[in-house]
């Protein structure tokens, strides 16, 4: 019933509207190109004049688009978790806080802040605040009450180990860190090497209503933490102290900091990227109009709040009057959560998506007898329907309510209207799949830490597959040309080159690290992000390989691994997880791949003619190093090679199954699930030499066989 009075939603509205049937999502400005780039492209509604920046004038802070939801929408469900029973270890239904409760808690939250940062000898105006936990309401709750006073939040990813976590501290100079029970002695042994650490708040109660004199695990922690000059305090207690206190509002400015949001790393320590409040607003305002959250929105949190992929869809709930459901921190029983959600707006990454697919073909277009003939035939025509290039369509009317329905239910997506997959580009096939079986507005996007996750999205309508979309509406990009990977703003028949990007989201700096700055931003502004595009007719963006990703062989050719093993994954739903690695003195591809226990027993147990469960993980791991089993995953990659247009050099002539080679625990994920490439090939140097020992032996057999 607000809807029609707020006017940032008003002017989402009006500017979500598609372009006219034919005309291009992004236009080329006419006497932009130059020796070196291709034309600077731009929103088609944003052709001329500056780049979009809010959506009302009156909110130009995350802090106040928050306090436009709480004051507009009370008593929307804000917050939400799924409390865990002990006794019956399981967790139950979601359990809401309401704007106006959030509202009230992180007043009162942040003015307890200043008062203990008062305490601790802190008297500057702004300061940064570490946050290391998985995703939760307290999350969420500590970056606004921050916001409230002009503070800004640094964020610590959940999974990675001391040595990241030490050097995040030191370098953000951080005197205090919000964290859960689970990692306070760890930032207790990492105190005698954290110089500026001296407050430490805990997410989770200190106390268990423990007998008097008995001590609680607060008072043992603290008695560690005094010798060490640190205090430790539970939130709940900090929101009293504020209650206590009172202190006014210190609202930031568009330009102060929101957050010094630090990269995760794949190679060296990770930069801190700093954004501003005017970056968040842009980035929400330009998602609000794509995605279009609004006040009945139900979003999952599973993804990373310390990557900004994450924080962005939140912060575009939050300004909508939207609910957030957290997940409760188990991957694998994510669609439990899901289940008990049911969300309208789902994120999520390619690994999770390719998971997906793999479980809805297994169970449906794989099956024997009717079900997988009714299942076969229903793709069909609905994959049919989505490229017909006149009327494409990922709905019907039958086959939806018969069939679809269903699998939905059985992810607890039945409700989703919009699902985003980004990070990494996800496969075409997997993606146009997905459509037909979820029947929404499923959209890739495009953006980086540096951007504040927000450059190119796809818009609702636009059924093709394997590119981002245009560019958003806070944004404008060009392509330079990179001459010695033979990409050339002039190719044709699309411009090719590296992605440059200028935006009202873009970040101000890496933080104390003005070389590393320098590198990324010229001195036009433009970004360089170090991805290669190339941009159709229809001003869709399309990510096509890495400068640094890219591999030479032996025999001169550039192989991109990731675009391989994201073609694997999406097509063969019991690998899990993939590693394609190539040296330059040979002249193959070799590859490692994580297997997926459920399809992979069901594969195993077809190729050795006999009963594998998928709960027997020992007999996984030994199947997994049958010569029979990689013969037969072999013959399936090439199949999907040649079915993918693959050179015969992009092929795997090798390969090595395990359980869970990479992970985040042993080093070789980020948080956000991507590969660090040189970590991976220390590691299982070894199996690599192997498998091109073996791949060079299959070579010299297959040449003797020719030759007789």
């Amino acid at each position: 019933m607000f809807r029609e009075k707020d006017p940032q939603l008003q002017r989402a509205d009006e500017l979500s509207v598609p372009p006219p049937k034919g005309q291009p999502f992004s236009v080329p400005i006419p006497g932009s190109q130059t020796a070196d780039k291709s034309a600077v492209y731009r929103h088609w509604r944003f052709t001329e004049g500056p780049l979009l920046e809010v959506l009302d004038p009156k909110i130009n802070t995350a802090h106040a688009a928050f306090e436009n939801s709480a004051t507009r929408y009370p008593q929307n469900n804000c917050l939400g978790h799924r409390p865990y029973d002990p006794v019956t270890k399981t967790y139950g239904p979601y359990q809401w806080q309401s704007y106006e409760v959030v509202q009230t808690r992180r007043k009162n939250l942040g003015m307890g802040l200043v008062h203990l940062h008062r305490e601790a000898g802190v008297r500057e105006a702004t300061y940064g605040v570490g946050l290391w936990c998985q995703n939760r309401p307290e999350w969420q709750l500590t970056d606004l009450a921050c916001m409230s006073q002009g503070l800004y939040t640094v964020s610590i990813y959940d999974t990675l180990g001391p040595d990241t976590t030490e050097f995040i501290i030191n370098h953000a100079s951080l005197t205090c860190v919000f964290t859960g029970l689970n990692h306070v002695t760890t930032l207790l042994k990492l105190k005698p090497r954290l110089p500026t650490l001296k407050i430490i708040v805990v997410l989770d109660p200190l106390s268990a209503g423990e007998a008097p004199g008995e001590s609680s695990k607060g008072d043992i922690l603290n008695s560690i933490a005094n010798d060490m000059g640190v205090k430790i305090h539970y939130i709940q207690d900090l929101e009293k102290l504020g209650e206590q206190h009172p202190i006014p509002y210190n609202p930031p400015k568009p330009d102060d900091l929101v957050t010094i949001n630090y990269t995760s790393g794949t190679t060296g320590n990770p930069k801190g990227v700093v954004l501003t409040h005017r970056n968040a607003v842009a980035g929400t305002a330009c998602a609000t109009i794509l995605l279009g959250a609004r006040p009945d929105t139900i979003m999952c949190s599973f993804l990373p709040l310390a990557h900004i992929y994450q924080r962005l869809g939140e912060h575009s709930a939050l300004g909508a009057g939207a609910s957030i459901g957290y997940f409760h921190g188990n991957i694998v029983e994510l669609v439990d959560d899901l289940k008990a959600l049911r969300p309208t707006m789902f994120a999520g990454v390619p690994r999770l998506y390719n998971r997906f697919g793999g479980v809805i073909k297994a169970n449906t277009i794989q099956q024997t007898g009717v079900k997988g003939a009714l299942s076969r035939h229903i793709v069909s025509k609905k994959l049919a329907a989505i490229n017909d290039k006149q009327n494409p369509s990922n709905t019907h009317a039958l086959y939806d309510r018969i069939w679809a329905k269903e699998v939905q239910k059985a992810f607890g997506l039945d409700r989703a209207k919009l699902m985003v997959s980004g990070s990494a580009p996800i496969d075409p096939s997997l993606h146009q799949f997905l459509r037909i079986i979820f029947g929404n507005n499923f959209t890739q996007g495009y953006g980086l830490t540096e951007t504040y996750a927000m450059a190119t999205v796809q818009v609702e309508g636009d059924f093709s597959a394997g590119n981002c979309g245009g560019v958003a509406p806070c944004a404008e990009a060009c392509l330079l040309d990179v001459p010695d990977m033979e990409y050339h703003s002039t190719d044709k028949p699309y411009p090719r080159g590296e992605l440059l990007i200028r935006s009202a989201t873009l970040f101000r700096e890496y933080y104390h690290n003005p070389e590393e700055t320098a590198k990324a931003i010229d001195s036009d502004g433009w970004f360089h992000t170090g991805d290669v595009a190339s941009v159709d007719e229809m001003g869709r963006f399309k990510i096509i390989d890495r400068r640094k990703n890219v591999l030479k062989l032996a025999h001169g050719e550039y192989v991109s691994p990731e675009r391989i093993e994201n073609v694997y994954l999406a097509n063969c739903g019991y690998l899990a997880t993939a590693y394609v690695h190539g040296d330059s003195h040979q002249a193959c591809l070799v590859a490692i791949f994580g297997i997926a226990p459920d399809a992979f027993a069901l594969f195993a147990s077809k190729v050795l003619g006999e009963h594998i469960a998928e709960t027997d993980i020992a007999r996984l791991r030994e199947v997994a190093k049958h010569k029979k089993i990689e013969k037969a995953v072999l013959k399936e990659l090439d199949r999907v090679g040649t079915k993918s247009k693959f050179n015969s050099w992009e092929k795997v002539k090798a390969v090595r199954l395990m359980v869970d080679p990479f992970t985040i625990d042993n080093q070789l994920l980020t948080p956000t699930l991507k590969l660090k490439r040189p970590q991976t090939v220390k590691m299982y140097r070894a199996e690599l030499d192997d498998c091109y020992e073996e791949a060079l032996k299959a070579e010299e057999t297959r040449k003797v066989k020719a030759k007789l």
